[in-house]
């Protein structure tokens, strides 16, 4: 995706779309749910999903909805009193978007992580498979933390740096944070009703984050602070991302369709620019592959192309599915590094066979592709 100069136009090409939703976005103060922003937000994101868009949703609210649907006083404040309302709510709260999407006949799914996602090689690589099988399928996953079970430790703690997370692992084009704060702005607009909201940011300096302030609502847990930090973490991947108004009408279209709403928090690279480049010089080698010359010849050519386990004629290495390792050609020259979709196990069992075969030969076939031309980088 090309950063035009005035960084808008740049998303107009996304594809791949996280929506962060807030909890005072689709909850009143009262902690009841707010239908009829559910229903625009379904509406939206299902229009966009049927222009070919792949949306994925990250939503807040499970502790609000479940503290209403248990006639709790308020939100909990030990550990175990806000699972339970979890436990309670992202029932109820799945369920609401579960028939509202289906009003506009999407199918979705819920997903419920923890930061071992990020942190675990293999929960980062199972939930990879998981999320791009669903988008492959069409289907519009539903995100939020697994506050029922995760502990402190394990806690990513606000759905903000979760959809930084989520985008990360899809290789998302842009996320969009809706919330009841309407962008960035150049002093507290609370205290200095002058205040102006900034419409780009292209770099995140240190007097921008020590310009954000506390959690924003009493339902919510984020305020700016977090949403700099998810900000950040989104760029650093080739990600843009977008704070505005979760009341803002038909927000997510105008953003993807490049109008200026919010602010906009450019990155500076795009995202395949940057994943292989981290492939190429930032990724510690796991191991090898040997291809022939024939995969070494269709490598070369413009465009590329993945590799299959026809192609591979040995391995080097023990290392697990989701590693970067090197291609060599059989001459012993590296030609490229790339992330492989099979441990190396796996590839010393179905290297120099057909990708019809693998299911028969491992027992499964999470990919056709032992490395995919995204994740691949020519050298």
């Amino acid at each position: 995706m090309t950063v035009f100069a005035n960084g808008r136009e740049a998303l107009k090409n996304a594809k791949r779309i996280v929506v962060k939703v807030g909890s005072s976005t689709i909850t009143y103060p009262n902690g009841k749910r707010n239908f009829s922003q559910i229903d625009r937000l379904a509406r939206e994101i299902s229009d966009l999903q049927n222009q070919g868009k792949e949306m994925l949703l990250v939503t807040s609210g499970a502790v609000a909805v479940g503290v209403d649907r248990m006639g709790l006083p308020g939100k909990p404040t030990t550990i175990p009193g806000k699972q339970a309302a979890a436990a309670v709510g992202q029932g109820v709260l799945m369920h609401t978007y579960e028939h509202f999407f289906a009003d506009y006949g999407q199918v979705v799914a819920q997903v419920l992580l923890t930061k071992t996602e990020s942190i675990d090689r293999h929960r980062y690589t199972n939930s990879r498979n998981t999320f791009m099988e669903l988008l492959k399928q069409r289907v519009i996953p539903i995100v939020n933390e697994n506050d029922v079970v995760a502990l402190d430790e394990l806690k990513i703690g606000d759905n903000d740096n979760m959809s930084a997370l989520v985008a990360g692992i899809v290789d998302a084009d842009v996320v969009i944070l809706l919330s009841d704060i309407d962008g960035l702005y150049d002093a507290n607009p609370k205290t200095h009703p002058d205040a102006k909201l900034v419409p780009l940011v292209t770099e995140i300096t240190p007097e921008i984050e020590a310009s954000a302030g506390g959690a924003g609502s009493s339902v919510g847990t984020g305020g700016m602070a977090t949403k700099i930090q998810a900000a950040k973490a989104a760029n650093s991947s080739g990600i843009h991302l977008v704070i505005a108004s979760g009341t803002e009408k038909d927000a997510i279209t105008r953003i993807v369709n490049g109008e200026e709403v919010g602010t906009l928090f450019v990155s500076r690279e795009n995202r395949l620019q940057f994943r292989k480049r981290w492939l190429a010089f930032g990724a510690r080698i796991q191991g090898s592959i040997i291809v022939d010359a024939g995969c070494s010849k269709a490598l070369h050519k413009q465009g590329g192309c993945s590799i299959l386990p026809i192609g591979i004629t040995g391995v080097d290495g023990s290392f697990e599915a989701g590693s970067t390792v090197s291609v060599i050609d059989n001459e012993g020259h590296e030609i490229a590094r790339g992330l492989s979709h099979y441990s190396g196990a796996e590839l010393k069992l179905i290297k120099g066979h057909k990708s019809s075969e693998i299911e028969e030969i491992l027992g499964h076939k999470n990919y056709d592709e032992i490395i995919h031309r995204d994740d691949l980088v020519i050298l």
